[in-house]
């Protein structure tokens, strides 16, 4: 992977950490009085769980292959 291939992942990482942290704040608010829509609150769950798996993946790509 050449510098700009990394440079483009770090800061696709960070795009999705800052999604992600988005995404806990939005979940923090609809829940903070309820009635609120039990269905909205699970799909945002979801879809933040999704975001932090590609965060994972990414970030895995970052590590170099270590040839035991």
């Amino acid at each position: 992977m050449d510098e700009q291939e990394e440079q483009a992942l770090r800061h696709r990482i960070e795009e999705l950490r800052i999604e992600h942290k988005d995404l806990d704040d939005v979940i923090a608010r609809i829940t903070e009085e309820p009635p609120f829509n039990h269905l909205q609150v699970q799909r945002l769950k979801k879809k933040k769980l999704s975001i932090k798996d590609e965060i994972l993946r990414l970030e895995s790509q970052l590590i170099p292959d270590i040839i035991a």
